[in-house]
């Protein structure tokens, strides 16, 4: 008579632990394509965001006509999306010069979030942004009061990676520390002192390759983009190319 022969415990429990290493294997690598989708498409978003500021300057310096100014947004400090200014052109989150908040994506009608579900940041010279008398930009403004910079490194040391910024943008990346997610919730305060910086309402933003956990460096993945002041005003009010002077009669 033929006995059947099933699978003993012990190498049952041996096909488990080579399964579950196979699956381990393939999971790590499925995770890195997670993130850098998820990065690639929070880059793509902070670009759209970067070109409809850049929009909202150049209607704004078309419709104050021949030596007239441009002026961006204001940021969203309540986080409806829709930027924040006072009666006279001011924004209302000023410290300084320099104005903070949120990406206004209800005003400039873009993306709500980056890829993880979490508001933009956005850091703007307030006079770029202020609307009434005094206010906006043109080809010959300089950057007023205290200039945004872009470091990589909380001490700017030796130099910044770029001065004279009009304004930033800035994700706080994958673990999301300090953002505002869609939900209205703002998430647990960075560790690291560079994602810190990117908080703290002062013009130094750092932008440098991320680091993890336990980094001797802090905690870092934000993604920051930005555009100078010159470049903007170039971009809004190209020179003539035939010589001085500009085709928005600046």
């Amino acid at each position: 008579m033929t006995r059947s022969r099933g699978f003993t415990l012990i190498e049952m429990a041996i096909v488990l632990v080579i399964i579950t290493i196979l699956i381990g294997g393939l999971a790590m690598p499925l995770s890195a394509q997670i993130q850098a989708r998820r990065i690639a498409e929070t880059r793509q978003t902070l670009q759209e965001a970067q070109n409809a500021l850049q929009g909202f300057a150049m209607m704004t310096g078309v419709a104050s006509g021949p030596n007239g100014t441009a002026f961006l947004p204001c940021p969203d400090t309540t986080g409806d999306g829709t930027e924040k200014r006072n009666g006279t052109g001011d924004c209302t989150n000023s410290v300084n010069g320099v104005s903070y908040g949120w990406f206004p994506w209800v005003t400039l009608g873009t993306a709500p979030q980056d890829a993880w579900g979490n508001r933009l940041r956005y850091v703007v010279i307030s006079q770029f942004a202020k609307s009434g008398t005094g206010g906006g930009f043109h080809l010959s403004s300089g950057t007023p009061g205290n200039p945004i910079h872009i470091c990589s490194t909380l001490s700017c040391s030796p130099s910044p990676l770029a001065n004279n910024v009009a304004f930033a943008l800035i994700s706080h990346g994958h673990n999301g520390w300090g953002a505002l997610s869609v939900n209205g919730a703002t998430l647990a305060a960075p560790s690291g002192p560079d994602e810190a910086e990117n908080l703290a309402s002062n013009p130094t933003l750092v932008m440098r390759a991320p680091t993890p956990p336990g980094s001797a460096l802090g905690e870092f993945d934000d993604l920051v983009t930005w555009v100078s002041q010159p470049v903007l005003a170039g971009l809004v009010c190209p020179p003539k190319g035939s010589g001085s002077g500009s085709d928005c009669g600046w």
